[in-house]
């Protein structure tokens, strides 16, 4: 059975290659604009993986990861922020938050996909 990856974030562009990148590899994706509507799209759905960026209006990386974290079928989901952002302090509160590791934006695609095959196989 296919996997399902969770992509948010508020960049059409990024969707657009995360989406592209994953679907080639043979996962399936829901792509959601922020946080809100990430939490929307996770709530009853079975996803194997989340991969949100961390600066969104409406609510942001953390907050969602919070959120999510919160939920019962969420607790033991990974979920991997992917963002401009590398200094370790925001590591540190991805973390705290429930973050299960960390992409660095601009991603590269291969780099993307051996971190999901590690993660959700």
């Amino acid at each position: 059975m296919e996997k399902t990856v969770l992509a948010i974030d508020d960049s059409a562009s990024i969707r657009q290659m995360l989406s592209f990148t994953l679907k080639n590899s043979g996962y399936a994706v829901i792509e959601a604009v922020d946080g809100v509507d990430g939490l929307d799209k996770a709530r009853g759905k079975t996803v194997n993986l989340v991969l949100t960026d961390q600066n969104m209006p409406r609510m942001d990386g953390l907050t969602l990861i919070k959120s999510l974290r919160g939920m019962a079928q969420y607790k033991s989901v990974p979920i991997l922020m992917l963002t401009t952002e590398s200094s370790d302090a925001m590591k540190a509160q991805g973390r705290a938050a429930g973050a299960t590791g960390w992409l660095v934006k601009p991603f590269d695609p291969q780099k993307l996909i051996e971190v999901v095959k590690k993660v959700i196989g």
